[in-house]
């Protein structure tokens, strides 16, 4: 079992991509960054929590997206191609936001 360390709100720019097909590829903007550690104190990772709810490890929804990784493009670049439109969903996820 992990328990959260820390959390830290994601600056703008971050994303986190999701295979849903395997030519199809869905991007969110990353919301927060988590510290995570098991209960003894070791195995530190950092995950981002996109703005879907959804991050790398958690429970399945039955959707069968398959985390391919964060990528980072400058806020004047405006977001991936593969973006998910997301006016107005922020907060509306598949996944319950981890709480400590």
């Amino acid at each position: 079992m992990k328990r959260i360390v820390e959390i830290v709100p994601a600056r703008p720019g971050w994303y986190a991509r999701w295979r849903l097909a395997p030519e199809n590829t869905r991007c969110y903007p990353v919301s927060l960054w988590a510290l995570l550690e098991e209960n003894d104190g070791s195995g530190r990772e950092v995950i981002g929590v996109d703005c879907a709810g959804q991050w790398p490890g958690a429970q399945d929804d039955g959707t069968g997206a398959e985390f391919v990784r964060y990528l980072y493009q400058t806020p004047d670049s405006g977001p991936p191609e593969d973006a998910e439109p997301t006016p107005g969903s922020r907060g509306a996820g598949r996944y319950p936001v981890p709480t400590p």
